[in-house]
C-alpha cells in the first residue's frame, strides 16, 4: 500500500515537473523583445513597440532578455554583454590626458632649453670680450681657450639635447 501511494506521488511530481517545463519553454522564447525603427514624417526617428501607421525605412530590431540584440554577428568576440573595445573608462582618458600634458610641457621646457643653448653658442661665436659672473658678481673675463672650450661643450650639449642643432 504504501508502495503504490510513494508510486502515485512520483508519478504526479513527475508530471507537475514536465508541466511547468513545458510551460517554460514558450516563455523562455518569448523573452525577445521586438522594437520597430523607423522614419517619421519630419525626418525624425522613432523606435516603437508597435508597428508604426505612417513611417518609412521600417526595420525591426530583436532583443534578447539580457539586453543584447539577437543578431549573432553584433555579438561576436565578446564574452561580456557589457564589453566595449573602443571606448575607455573616464580614469584611462584622465590619466592619458595628463600624460599628453606632461609629454607637451617637457617637449616646451627642452624647447626652451636648446633655444638658451643656441643662443648661449651664438655669442660665444661672435667674438669680443666676454666675461662669467663670479659669485661675488664681479665680472671674470674669459680668454681665446676658455672661450673654445665653452664653445665645444655648449655645441655638445646642442649636439645632445636638441633634435634641430643646425647653426
Amino acid at each position: 500500500m504504501a508502495f503504490a501511494s510513494t508510486k502515485n506521488t512520483a508519478a504526479k511530481l513527475l508530471i507537475s515537473i514536465s508541466t511547468a517545463c513545458m510551460l517554460m519553454l514558450p516563455i523562455s522564447a518569448s523573452h525577445a523583445v521586438q522594437v520597430y525603427k523607423s522614419i517619421g514624417e519630419h525626418g525624425e526617428v522613432k523606435y516603437s513597440q508597435h508597428p508604426p501607421q505612417n513611417g518609412t525605412n521600417i526595420e525591426v530590431i530583436e532583443f534578447r532578455s539580457d539586453g543584447r540584440q539577437t543578431n549573432a554577428g553584433d555579438m561576436a568576440g565578446r564574452t561580456d554583454p557589457n564589453q566595449n573595445n573602443n571606448t575607455q573608462t573616464a580614469e584611462q582618458q584622465r590619466v592619458a590626458q595628463l600624460e599628453a600634458r606632461i609629454e607637451e610641457q617637457e617637449a616646451q621646457a627642452n624647447a626652451q632649453r636648446c633655444q638658451s643653448l643656441r643662443n648661449n653658442l651664438t655669442n660665444l661665436n661672435v667674438g669680443g670680450r666676454i666675461y662669467e659672473m663670479d659669485s661675488n658678481g664681479t665680472r671674470q673675463y674669459l680668454d681665446g681657450r676658455e672661450i673654445e672650450l665653452k664653445r665645444e661643450r655648449v655645441q655638445q650639449a646642442i649636439d645632445q639635447y636638441c633634435s634641430n642643432s643646425n647653426i
